[in-house]
């Protein structure tokens, strides 16, 4: 766990748009977080999110999974590269591909979902494939979670969560804006609580320390 006080050192993992990553990145920017992005590696070579590292002076690594003969090396792989940048915490900011995250980043992965967990979560929950979900099922709120990453998905210690409305003439992208607004501010939160040694898990839940 990071040191109080310290500026933390972040690696992001990411598959798409990279929009998740500018919004931590602003806040950094902001003085508004303490914090730095140490690395940034993508799942994909050719999509948004790795010019908008670029723009932020990073360049990406690109670990495509299917690059490797096996989940062990392309976790591997990963892993190497965020012991080498040396990160106290690793987001995943629309990372859609399952890694092995080794014993000793155990409560040191965080992801956010756009729904509020348990709830609508899971293998190919991801996307407009949980805002339609949600939908469908005729929620009157959904929202956000950032929780602990472990190897099984979207299971792991909740640590944030943020509401928004379902309205009655929501469309898939119409209701994902929304999310995403919560999302904004829900990331931000988390990260800062771990970085003032804040987050502490016990029988597989987070206490948040005042």
């Amino acid at each position: 766990m990071a040191d109080e006080h310290k500026q933390i050192r972040l690696g992001i993992l990411l598959s798409g748009s990279g929009r998740t990553m500018v919004n931590i990145a602003e806040y950094i920017q902001r003085g508004e977080l303490e914090a730095e992005i140490a690395v940034v590696i993508s799942s994909r070579g050719k999509v948004a999110g790795v010019e908008k590292a670029c723009k932020l002076g990073i360049e990406p690594h690109i670990v495509r999974k299917k690059d490797y003969p096996d989940l062990a090396e392309f976790s591997g792989k990963i892993t190497k590269i965020l012991e080498e940048a040396r990160v106290d915490l690793v987001l995943q900011c629309g990372w859609l591909c399952l890694w092995k995250i080794p014993d000793h980043l155990e409560n040191r992965v965080m992801n956010i979902h756009p729904a509020l967990l348990p709830s609508f979560g899971g293998q190919g929950m991801w996307g407009h494939h949980v805002h339609e979900a949600v939908l469908a099922r005729g929620c009157k709120i959904s929202g956000c979670t950032v929780h602990f990453v472990t190897n099984e998905y979207d299971a792991g210690p909740i640590i944030v969560q943020r509401c928004c409305e379902v309205k009655e003439d929501d469309d898939g992208e119409q209701l994902a804006g929304r999310v995403f607004e919560q999302e904004c501010r829900a990331y931000p939160e988390a990260i800062r609580l771990f970085a003032q040694n804040r987050l502490k898990v016990q029988q597989g839940r987070v206490n948040i320390a005042p």
